[in-house]
């Protein structure tokens, strides 16, 4: 299977003044397809898992059959292209609220308001680049925690629910060093919360 970007499903302004327009060009076209180029170029490598669902071979990766520095490369490449796919179908310029998801929410952690504050400070204090993660673990129980660079909830098991991109590339034309800022901004083009 020979990967693609994904149909981005608003235009590249449709977030702002939130996420610009220009910013969303770069890591879009540039970033995302970078990450999907390198994991073509790999699989091509490896042709017995070119059929394979790529968030299976994330879940497997420790067993597949590569070399180790291939399993990096599957792990920040093929990381890099699921995390990112996922990052474009959560955003939009409309909340599209999914009550069920705010509900459990609030039971979990207390509230709307708690929860965006602890996630908001797990998003901040990522040292250096990495991902900010609400996902359904083994158990089917809501948890948040953040990763290092293109890593995977699907590495541990877990179905991604939303993650907030935290590298430089993602904020850095607009927001240069203030994440924080950043991460403010990106609750309002969650559709998925109020």
């Amino acid at each position: 299977m020979t990967y693609k970007l994904p149909p981005l499903p608003y235009t590249y302004s449709a977030l702002e003044p939130h996420i610009d327009s220009r910013t969303m060009e770069i890591h879009y076209t540039k970033h995302h397809q970078a990450y999907i180029d390198k994991l073509n170029a790999l699989l091509e490598k490896y042709p017995q898992y070119e059929k394979k669902p790529l968030d299976g071979l994330m879940k497997s990766l420790d067993s597949l059959s590569v070399a180790e520095a291939d399993k990096m490369t599957l792990r920040n490449h093929g990381g890099g292209h699921l995390n990112h796919t996922l990052f474009w179908s959560i955003l939009g310029p409309k909340k599209e609220v999914d009550t069920a998801l705010v509900i459990e929410i609030e039971k979990t952690y207390g509230s709307m308001d708690e929860f965006k504050k602890d996630f908001s400070a797990l998003a901040l204090n990522r040292f250096g680049s990495g991902w900010a993660w609400l996902v359904r673990d083994g158990n089917g129980e809501l948890k948040m925690y953040s990763t290092p660079n293109q890593d995977s909830p699907y590495l541990t098991g877990d179905a991604p629910i939303f993650g907030l991109d935290v590298w430089e590339h993602a904020y850095y034309l607009t927001y240069q060093n203030r994440r924080a800022d950043y991460i403010t901004a990106w609750w309002q083009v969650l559709k998925l919360l109020p």
